[in-house]
């Protein structure tokens, strides 16, 4: 190890979306800093995904421009040759797609050392598939990412995280939702499929018990009209519930995540990007499971409320909940508002 150290003196990391995926990648990075502070990061991602890695030291950011300038295999070229000036010594590929399959060749062909996530497809095949399936616990995202720095010669801990401060919320921020010292819990209902998101009348359920507690403030995260009117109508009848959708940049809300005293969230990007803030989170699964990993970041499996497996045998029916299995579709129903109301409780 100590040989490859030697030489290695900056890594370019790819990894371009979606916002769950990138966000995970953050703990690991942060590991990477501080127990190898000789040695520079450039992360290669999407430049909406910037404020992520902003405040971690020895790391820059290199936007990539999928519309014009990086876009198909001449801009592939343009972004190797971009990044290869920065003087890259090893190239690690947390993605895992012909996009960054073929950076990594390149930089591969130029004789650096580089090194590829492996994503599991087979395990994860056995354990979604409905006969003879295998459920068990698969390595998380963040073992997969930490592996990849192991191949290039730097082995990681991550089991004694360090988090960023709580950042300071801006005047925006404390206009919506007020200087009360209550608890701040954050509410995310929705994911990128409906087999993951908890049926909105029970969401609503849920909502309405938290608020009957003048000590919790309740701020509700989400985007795009549908989402900010289903908010709307949700934080309508109480005082202390606020929907944020619409209201503040990806930046802010970043700063009002990092300053929540417990998130509940679907399987979905928002449980990923509190957890890279050390914020406690809740999580709700229907057709996916936390065995496929990922459970967030540092995060009790005990705090993952699954859908009954007694009442729905063949859970999980998928990886990333794009699979619709019929008699499947109420499986988050099995999941008691009263359970998640209590869980939260628990963690304030």
């Amino acid at each position: 190890m100590a040989d490859l150290s030697n030489k290695i003196k900056h890594i370019a990391v790819m990894r371009l979306s979606a916002m769950g995926d990138v966000a995970m990648t953050v703990p690991v990075l942060r590991a990477f800093v501080k127990q190898y502070p000789e040695v520079k990061l450039t992360v290669i991602s999407r430049p909406f995904f910037k404020p992520f890695f902003e405040g971690i030291p020895n790391l820059e950011f290199f936007a990539f421009d999928e519309k014009e300038k990086h876009k198909g295999f001449l801009g592939l070229l343009k972004l190797y040759s971009d990044v290869k000036k920065l003087k890259i010594d090893a190239f690690a590929d947390l993605h895992n797609v012909l996009r960054s399959k073929v950076v990594s060749l390149l930089f591969a062909l130029s004789g650096k050392k580089r090194a590829t996530v492996d994503k599991g497809r087979e395990g994860k095949k056995e354990l979604t598939r409905a006969e003879n399936k295998i459920f068990k616990q698969l390595p998380t995202m963040f073992e997969r990412h930490a592996k990849v720095f192991e191949e290039l010669g730097f082995p990681l801990d991550l089991s004694n995280p360090a988090f960023p401060e709580k950042a300071p919320l801006s005047g925006e921020i404390l206009e919506i939702i007020g200087h009360q010292n209550q608890k701040l819990i954050g509410i995310a209902p929705f994911a990128q499929y409906d087999s993951k998101v908890y049926p909105l009348d029970l969401i609503k359920e849920v909502v309405a018990k938290l608020a009957e507690n003048p000590m919790y403030k309740i701020v509700l995260f989400g985007g795009g009209k549908k989402e900010i009117e289903i908010l709307q109508s949700i934080s309508t009848p109480f005082e202390n519930v606020i929907n944020m959708a619409g209201k503040i940049k990806l930046q802010q809300e970043l700063q009002l995540i990092s300053n929540l005293d417990v998130m509940l969230s679907m399987d979905s990007g928002n449980a990923h990007i509190a957890a890279m803030f050390g914020v406690k989170v809740v999580t709700l699964w229907g057709a996916t499971h936390p065995y496929a990993g990922f459970l967030p970041f540092n995060q009790s499996p005990e705090n993952a409320l699954t859908s009954d497996r007694n009442q729905y045998p063949k859970l999980p029916t998928s990886v990333y909940g794009n699979k619709i299995v019929e008699g499947y579709e109420e499986a988050m129903r099995s999941i008691s508002p009263d359970e998640v109301v209590k869980k939260i409780q628990g963690l304030v």
